[in-house]
This record gives structure tokens, C-alpha cells and sequence, in this order.
């Protein structure tokens, strides 16, 4: 393991898995209350010591990034920028957490990590400048690290939703024109903690699971592994779902980064979200 690592946004889903993940090496963690990375004094202040950075600092109500795109870029872009800026000062790495959004979603083959962005909404395109300057600011030493679908132990995500839904409702209805990998932040965190044992100083790399399903058959999943009648749940088009921020269609990504730098890549989706209920991360959201 490097030297001493800073964790940003680590009262997140992903911070708070990282903390576990890298339990016994040198680490800062510090949450949005303890560091606001639009503060580039405090930022330099925080970063100094350390050699490398990772970012899970980010604005991510998708939705509310149309109406406050301006808050969006601060934490998305100025954040990213003020922590490549420090970083590169440093002589430290930076791991830029990223997100299936810097893409259109109208792939019908998996994005590889250097497809081009192009964006479509105010998150998406917070995102995609903060990867961009974050590789332009700490060159030679910046890993973008693009995951999607999160589901965890900590914080709000798909599974505490279809849980809460199916203890309010008897059925329920989940769109199934929307493809992508259904992803543990806690495999997001592992893959993270191999790229720094690997003393991997540059790269794009896509921390989603293996193969791919629509949020449909990603809420039947969950629904069986909760011993819930997957039949509860009915198919709808986004059509019939319209949300303020568009939303990729497809959001499959390749792998191709992880071999290239002797890393095995995430497994199956299904077989990782079965060893996360094995896990407790879905019990634990039906408990009393």
C-alpha cells in the first residue's frame, strides 16, 4: 500500500465502504462538513502530507443539477480542479470518482474509457469537465475511476428503494428501456484499493459489475434475494416515468483498463448482488 491516502467524501455510500475497504492502511477521511473542496486553502491544507487523493466528493441529485447546475459545477468541476491543483503540488495521485453520466446513453456497445463524452445533462456535464481538468491539472498522475448503478450498506440508493416501496405498496412499476451494471460500492472501493497497490499513477478505468440488466430486472433481483415475489413488480417505459434529467438509455461499460493493468475486473452483477445479501446489505434494509 502507498503512503498516506485522503479519502474526500467519505460520510458518502462509497467514502464510508473506502474507510472499511482500507481499514489498516494510513488514511484521512474527511466528509463535506470536515472539507468543502470548493475552498482551495482548505483543500491545499487537507491534501498536503499526503500522496495520494481520492475524490468521492460530489453533487449527485441528478434531477436537482437541471435547476442548480451552477452548485453542481462547484462541487463537481472547481472541487475536482482544487484537488488536481493541490495534488499536482504535492507530487500525490489523484483517484477522480466519475459516473456512467459523462456518456449519451445511445451506445449499443459497451462504452469503452476512451469514448468520448458527451454528456446530456447538468450532472453529466459537471462530471465530465471535472474529469477533464483533473487529468489536464495533475498530469501524469490523475486515475478517473467512472462507476454507475451504486447500491450499498450507507447512504440513499436503488435497493433501500425498492425495499421501502415494497413494504408501502403492493406492487409496484420500475422502467425496463434503461440498461446498465448494477454496482457494490464496496467492490468500487476494492477495485480502488488495488489500483493504489498497483502503484497505477495514471488511466481511465470503469468500476461497474459484469454484464448488464435493466432497472426492472435489477428491482426483480432484489426481490427475490429479499424473499419477496418478484411478480409484484410490473414494466414500464421511461415514457411513462419522466424525470427532469434525462437518462441514459444504455450505460454499459467496458472493462478493457482493469487487464491491461493486471487487475481483475468486477464480477457478474447478479453474483455480486448476491454476496451483498449475503452480506446484509439487502436484509438489513427489511429489518424492523
Amino acid at each position: 500500500m502507498a503512503g498516506s491516502i485522503l479519502v474526500t467524501g467519505a460520510g458518502g455510500m462509497l467514502g464510508r465502504d473506502l474507510q472499511e475497504v482500507l481499514d489498516g492502511a494510513p488514511f484521512t477521511a474527511l466528509n463535506r462538513s470536515e472539507l468543502d473542496i470548493t475552498d482551495l486553502s482548505a483543500v491545499k491544507t487537507a491534501v498536503s502530507g499526503h500522496e495520494v487523493v481520492i475524490n468521492c466528493a460530489a453533487f449527485t441529485k441528478v434531477d436537482d443539477a437541471e435547476s442548480r447546475e451552477s452548485e453542481a459545477f462547484a462541487i463537481n468541476a472547481t472541487g475536482a480542479t482544487n484537488l488536481a491543483r493541490a495534488a499536482a503540488t504535492e507530487g500525490a495521485r489523484l483517484i477522480q470518482v466519475s459516473t456512467d453520466y459523462v456518456f449519451d446513453g445511445r451506445a449499443t456497445s459497451p462504452y469503452s474509457e476512451d469514448s468520448p463524452r458527451n454528456p446530456v445533462s447538468a450532472y453529466g456535464k459537471t462530471k465530465a469537465e471535472g474529469e477533464r481538468l483533473a487529468l489536464e491539472l495533475n498530469p501524469g498522475r490523475t486515475l478517473i475511476v467512472r462507476t454507475a448503478w451504486l447500491y450499498g450498506a450507507h447512504g440513499p440508493n436503488f435497493v433501500k428503494t425498492m425495499l421501502r416501496l415494497a413494504a408501502e405498496r403492493e406492487s409496484l412499476t420500475v422502467v425496463d428501456d434503461q440498461v446498465g451494471q448494477p454496482t457494490w460500492t464496496r467492490d468500487v472501493a476494492v477495485q480502488i484499493k488495488r489500483l493504489i497497490e498497483a502503484d497505477v499513477a495514471e488511466g481511465i478505468f470503469h468500476a461497474t459489475s459484469s454484464g448488464r440488466t435493466s432497472w426492472f430486472g435489477f428491482a426483480r433481483a432484489i426481490f427475490e434475494l429479499a424473499g419477496l415475489d418478484p411478480k409484484r413488480i410490473s414494466p414500464i417505459s421511461s415514457a411513462d416515468f419522466v424525470r427532469p434529467a434525462p437518462r441514459p438509455a444504455f450505460s454499459v461499460l467496458g472493462h478493457d483498463a482493469w487487464a491491461k493493468a493486471g487487475i481483475p475486473p468486477i464480477g457478474d452483477w447478479a453474483e455480486r448482488l448476491r454476496e451483498a445479501a449475503e452480506a446484509g446489505v439487502l436484509s438489513a434494509e427489511i429489518a424492523p
